[in-house]
């Protein structure tokens, strides 16, 4: 039986291989906190309409949503690594290309080649994380690898606001040679790691999309990350700026700060929960995560003051926090033994684009024709349909006396015997 480096490494510490990720984690996520601020300001400058420089950011997601497929497949036949550094320089090339372009059009190409690259580097990241991580150690890992993004977005854009008052084009070039450096130095630190290099040799058959999808702990996930994406990259984002202004009579500006504490509520609860990911469980985290990240969230439409709404935000950033490690260590668990699984990790990745893309539309239209209110509770309540779906599913915990996790037939057998 074929081992891979997460199973044939009994280490009670995370390698260094997993520290170089997340380093470079915070650096990818602070370089695009640079250019977010200036990408529709950058677009505007070509006299288009607001929906037009908008659409820009829209075409960046779709690229990575349309191309996950694809890059899956990429890392069952190319590797993680290789897969993960090409990503970084497609997104390098591009974003320097972008401050030269000198039309929409070029605008919009260069954006969404970027798109192509972040998914590369997304999928390929999390799955070199899944295989360099000994299993008992999989929920810190995801909390250090969230812990980095968040730092990074915060990082960002306080560097990015001085650059953009020296020009437009300034924060694509920064970006551009900040991910040609973190290209060199992820490739530098892992050359020659002895446990990518077990994995590119790894001949263990991998878990298809078909096998995952029979098992009830990944369609779980896939429901989970779906309404993940669709409360906390469409919703919130979405939302929470004209429920602010428009019912809290605040300032626009105030919205920043709602989403830094969220932010920093969610940072606080990352760790905590991957430690705890690690020596409970999976589940309880999940299920904890989910139903905390529900009551706040539907409690921030039915709130009448800027006080009562601040405490709502810290409930959903707590929620949040807590369901991230364990449901990226749950996927992690059910791919971890067979071998790659690209294409299983970019549909876990595609299921929070679709939420992300879908909520802010059905969402949104409910606020206009109904109230703030029912599209908050909407986004609660799919939270918590994820819960339920959850209940019956396994725990996915390896014990310390064995790794192995139970094929697609135990699986199976395990759901029917669960079931009432």
């Amino acid at each position: 039986m074929s081992t891979t480096p997460g199973n044939a490494v009994a280490s009670p510490t995370l390698p260094r291989e997993v520290w170089v990720l997340v380093s470079a984690n915070v650096l990818i996520a602070a370089g695009f906190g640079v250019v977010a601020p200036a990408i529709p300001l950058f677009a505007s400058s070509f006299n288009v309409s607001v929906s037009a420089a908008s659409f820009v950011i829209s075409a960046f997601a779709a690229a990575r949503l349309l191309f996950a497929p694809a890059a899956g497949k990429l890392i069952s036949s190319l590797g993680e690594r290789r897969v993960y550094l090409s990503g970084l320089l497609i997104v390098a090339l591009s974003t320097g290309a972008t401050a030269f372009a000198d039309s929409y059009a070029q605008l919009l190409i260069f954006r969404s080649a970027g798109g192509i690259g972040s998914t590369m580097f997304t999928v390929s990241a999390v799955a070199l994380l899944i295989h360099l991580t000994p299993p008992t150690l999989r929920g810190r890992a995801s909390g250090l690898f969230g812990t980095g993004f968040l730092l990074g977005n915060v990082i960002g854009p306080l560097a990015g606001s001085g650059l953009i008052a020296i020009s437009l084009k300034a924060p694509f070039l920064f970006y551009a040679v900040a991910l040609i450096v973190t290209t060199l130095f992820v490739w530098l630190l892992l050359r020659n790691s002895t446990l990518i290099a077990a994995t590119d040799s790894d001949d263990t058959p991998a878990l298809t999309l078909r096998e995952a999808l029979g098992d009830h702990v990944y369609r779980s996930a896939l429901l989970a990350n779906f309404s993940f994406g669709w409360m906390v990259f469409g919703v919130r984002v979405a939302l929470v700026p004209l429920f602010l202004v428009q019912v809290l009579h605040q300032e626009e500006a105030f919205a920043g700060i709602a989403f830094g504490v969220f932010a920093a509520a969610n940072v606080v609860m990352l760790l905590i929960s991957g430690k705890l990911a690690d020596t409970i469980g999976r589940k309880p985290l999940v299920l904890t995560g989910l139903t905390v990240a529900a009551g706040g969230t539907i409690w921030l439409g039915f709130t009448e003051s800027v006080l009562e709404f601040m405490i709502a935000t810290v409930i959903a950033g707590i929620g949040a926090g807590v369901l991230t490690p364990p449901k990226h260590a749950t996927v992690a668990d059910v791919v971890g033994s067979k071998g790659r699984g690209g294409p299983v990790l970019a549909t876990f990745q595609m299921s929070a684009d679709v939420g992300a893309i879908l909520g802010p539309i059905l969402a949104g239209t409910l606020a206009q024709h109904v109230s703030f209110g029912a599209a908050f509770a909407l986004t609660g309540a799919l939270l918590l349909v994820a819960a339920v779906v959850w209940l019956p599913a396994r725990e996915t915990l390896p014990s310390k006396e064995t790794e192995h996790r139970p094929t697609p037939e135990q699986a199976c057998e395990f759901e029917a015997q669960s079931q009432p």
